[in-house]
């Protein structure tokens, strides 16, 4: 008679097909929703309501979130992966308002990068949606921008689960880490720029977004709107993440990893024939 072997899966949260095809959909919907001023025709009913747009956007976004986490959840998480996905994300949270934004001190971007570069892009999306909606809760930080942060701050955690996986260790990781911490800090930026400029008032002309103008023109003052208004929170952002992704990435790293194997998260169990 055959005898079963178990098999350990690292992953606490395995992406299925369907969890697949439902992110693919919200990741393309989030991207219609940061990018529609620069994708709206000129006087499309789109450009001629861009003060109403981005509320439209920020009550589907929470839906369409919850659906991914709902269908990631039923395609492989286990109480194990739930009771750490809460530790981290109440630590994500926690870590937050160290800096309280002060000028884009934010030492939550290190740990969200390191978890999901140990578990995974599914766990990955699934932690940075959820740890941002916690830490606003903490903070205050409730308003029509949160599902936008939720959901670029899933594509963070989410890149970090896809970097280039196992064989890759030590001082090259950490250093892979750092770049990516930062170009990720410095994108975060750039994305929520994009969902808050068309409709903040008060902006000099040649920042601010003009339905009437084109995809050239439009670029250009979304630029000139991030090098005057935010680069000064993203570059420290970026460089805060790079330094402790390489100082403390490797306790963390080893803390991460060690805890996954002793969790043994979902152990497949397989059949070997009978040895002859």
């Amino acid at each position: 008679m055959g005898r079963a072997r178990t098999r350990t899966r690292t992953d606490p949260v395995r992406l299925g097909p369907r969890g697949i095809v439902v992110l693919a959909l919200v990741s393309a919907v989030g991207v219609a929703a940061f990018c529609w001023p620069l994708l709206a025709a000129h006087g499309s009913a789109v450009a001629a309501h861009s003060a109403d747009a981005p509320w439209l956007f920020a009550a589907l976004l929470p839906l369409l979130v919850a659906v991914v986490i709902a269908t990631v959840a039923d395609d492989g998480m286990d109480p194990k992966a739930v009771a750490m996905l809460g530790m981290l994300a109440a630590a994500g949270a926690a870590l937050r308002p160290l800096g309280a934004g002060t000028a884009g001190i934010e030492p939550m971007f290190f740990l969200m990068v390191l978890s999901g570069r140990v578990l995974g892009p599914g766990f990955g999306f699934t932690l940075g949606s959820l740890t941002m909606f916690a830490s606003a809760l903490l903070t205050g930080g409730v308003g029509p921008w949160l599902p936008f942060q939720m959901l670029a701050m899933g594509w963070v955690t989410m890149g970090a689960g896809l970097l280039p996986r196992p064989w890759l260790r030590g001082r090259p990781e950490l250093l892979m880490l750092a770049v990516y911490g930062a170009l990720a800090a410095v994108a975060y930026g750039t994305v929520m720029n994009l969902q808050g400029w068309p409709y903040i008032g008060g902006l000099a002309s040649d920042i601010s977004y003009s339905p009437h103008l084109s995809l050239g023109a439009n670029l250009a003052r979304f630029a000139a709107y991030c090098l005057t208004t935010s680069l000064g929170w993203d570059l420290p952002r970026a460089a805060l993440t790079a330094v402790l992704s390489c100082t403390l990435g490797p306790p963390v790293l080893a803390a991460l990893r060690r805890a996954t194997r002793r969790a043994s998260f979902s152990p497949a169990t397989s059949f070997t024939p009978p040895e002859g």
